[in-house]
């Protein structure tokens, strides 16, 4: 006997949710596996979903019909907006969550979710005829049939735990490994290593004291993630700031033998920007503390969330580091922290829609793929999910160029460049990310989720409505003059604004720092618009029209490089000039375009000039 699916899901955290979800809302058979099904969806971490770069990926899921920044709207009890006194490219929303109210609310979508079942099993091997993906089978030998699989594992596959000397084979702390796959992935020839993360102790929020400790509350008018939430829960959570001291350094320094970071027993790779306790101390020795945050981790619990002192080492160590923290003195700590290795994949060894290239119908997303963070993951997750469908319904793949979504940046990295950290989003990795901005997601994305099914057509409808009001209300305020007059110096000095000498426009006045949109309510002809939305985005295109038009013009050029298609199984051993590097590098990755083989780390101008006439000779010989 066995069950048959179009598409079977491997993991249900937030890739594989994601992932599973957009499958059956597509139309799919889909089966989605956890080890533990009241695990779906946990915040193995930090309890937050957002923040710089990661809320552009919240944003983007959302316009494209995923259901991260709905369940995040649902449970989120603190917001902030960082870098709010910078540009709107770099504005990124930060929202704290209620970590067991997520996981149920995520659980309970996808529980309802038509043409998608659960499973709670581990899944311990793929079965593969001919190169080609045919199903699984748990651990008790039952078979699952499937035209597309889709791996999303995170950190279970061979994962273990370190806390002090103790070492656990476990995905992440009280969970089963994934051993078996883990082998598997291996013997099949993938290329597999090794990366490590960690997460800090959980203290009881009645043994702190919050007295000395510096309060943030949230911000008083948050704005949702998704566009389809009307409002927010009123219930709001405090975070609170302190402090290592030199007493914390001190008890690191001294027992740093029993770190199994600096001990040699850890090999996995850890993130650079993201590093553990231990190493903050030992390599930036000239500090005399680093920062402590303290989340509450839902409304109905007492644990906290201590980020900053993540570390692995013993828990009689940890208690003393604690201890050694203003407002901690008496702090009683719940869950320790650890540190956790685990196996990736390579990228590279990925196609652009996430498919392997060495098993057809296999798809790889999330941690797996040697990202860290829940955004990341739940991106790539829709984006395989999406893309298994599509293969299955002989569509053309869903494919977004890196001017398109920070998605698509992430994709395009991974694939290309592949990974020798855990890889996160940052700003600075988007070369357009005046154009990606998070106000913007539903205007570059929501068509495209409409197109695949995924968003409904009365939501497209009310976005193009105000896009209509936008394009005529900039048209309107480049025809409304304002001429000079002591009333209108009076209001721009109100605004700490220089006095109007000559005639201008009421856009020509929005695109000055010191003026709002709202503020043209002063000035003849300005006209109140109250959708917080259409304003929003009148007075970005205004007060940066000009790096907007360069920064498309950059796209225009891009995109010419996109078009230029390099054949799939074309042969750069026959390319005369390249270095034996770079050939094994091109065989390897098999860029699909010129764009991204130019985007190859170590790539020259000369070896991209040896392909274009490569191919043109062969347009020559096959013409």
């Amino acid at each position: 006997m066995a069950d048959q699916y179009d598409i079977l899901v491997v993991g249900g955290g937030h890739a594989g949710c994601e992932a599973a979800l957009a499958s059956a809302r597509m139309g799919a058979k889909t089966l989605l596996f956890n080890i533990n099904l009241d695990s779906i969806a946990l915040m193995s971490c930090n309890p937050a979903v957002g923040g710089l770069a990661k809320s552009q990926l919240v944003k983007e899921i959302d316009a494209l019909g995923g259901e991260m920044g709905k369940v995040t709207d649902k449970t989120a009890v603190h917001f902030r907006l960082l870098n709010a006194s910078k540009g709107p490219a770099v504005q990124s929303s930060r929202m704290q969550c209620d970590k067991q109210l997520y996981r149920l609310t995520m659980k309970a979508t996808v529980e309802k979710q038509r043409n998608l079942s659960l499973r709670q099993a581990m899944v311990e091997s793929l079965v593969v005829e001919n190169g080609t993906v045919k199903g699984v089978l748990d651990a008790s030998g039952y078979f699952y049939g499937a035209k597309k699989v889709v791996i999303t594992t995170g950190t279970f596959l061979n994962g273990l735990v370190h806390i002090g000397t103790s070492q656990t084979p476990s995905g992440r702390a009280g969970e089963l490994a994934s051993v078996g796959l883990a082998h598997q992935l291996k013997e099949l020839g993938f290329e597999v290593g090794r990366m490590k993360t960690g997460t800090p102790p959980r203290l009881r929020a009645s043994s702190i004291d919050f007295t000395p400790l510096t309060r943030q509350d949230s911000d008083p008018d948050p704005q949702p993630f998704s566009f389809t939430t009307k409002a927010l829960r009123p219930e709001r959570l405090p975070s609170y700031f302190t402090a290592t001291s030199t007493a914390t350094h001190e008890i690191i320094r001294e027992n740093i033998r029993h770190s199994p970071l600096y001990a040699g027993v850890i090999k996995g790779v850890g993130a650079r920007y993201c590093p553990s306790l231990e190493d903050k101390v030992m390599r930036f020795t000239e500090r005399q503390n680093h920062p402590v945050v303290l989340e509450h981790e839902g409304l109905d619990t007492e644990e906290i969330y201590a980020k900053g002192l993540g570390n692995c080492l013993p828990l009689e160590l940890q208690y003393r580091i604690v201890h050694s923290v203003r407002g901690l003195e008496q702090a009683e700590i719940m869950r320790p922290a650890y540190a956790i290795e685990y196996d990736f994949v390579q990228p590279s060894q990925l196609k652009n829609t996430l498919e392997t290239k060495l098993i057809s119908g296999l798809y790889l997303a999330g941690q797996i793929n040697g990202t860290s963070g829940y955004e990341e993951a739940a991106a790539q997750g829709l984006w395989a999910g999406i893309n298994a469908v599509r293969a299955l319904q002989g569509a053309p793949p869903f494919l977004l160029d890196r001017s398109e979504a920070y998605m698509a940046v992430m994709i395009d990295d991974l694939i290309t460049r592949g990974v020798d950290e855990p890889y996160r989003m940052f700003t600075s990795r988007a070369e357009y990310r005046l154009i990606l901005r998070e106000d913007n997601a539903g205007i570059r994305l929501m068509a495209k989720g409409c197109e695949l099914g995924l968003i409904d057509h009365i939501f497209l409808r009310d976005l193009q409505d105000k896009m209509k009001r936008i394009e005529q209300g900039i048209a309107k305020l480049k025809s409304s003059p304002v001429k000079p007059s002591p009333r209108i110096n009076e209001i721009l000095a109100s605004r700490q604004s220089p006095p109007l000498v000559n005639a201008t426009t009421l856009y020509g006045l929005l695109k000055r720092h010191e003026i709002a949109y709202d503020d043209l309510a002063e000035f003849p002809g300005g006209e109140p618009e109250n959708d917080l939305f259409v304003k929003k985005q009148m007075e970005i295109e205004t007060k940066y029209e000009g790096y907007i038009k360069r920064q498309f013009e950059s796209v225009r050029r891009l995109k010419e490089q996109e078009k230029k298609k390099i054949p799939p199984n074309f042969d750069y051993a026959a390319v005369p000039g390249l270095s034996n590097e770079l050939r094994t590098k091109l065989t390897r990755i098999a860029p699909a375009t010129i764009g991204q083989m130019e985007r190859i780390p170590g790539m020259t101008e000369g070896a991209v000039s040896a392909v274009l006439i490569m191919m043109k000779k062969m347009e020559m010989i096959f013409r």
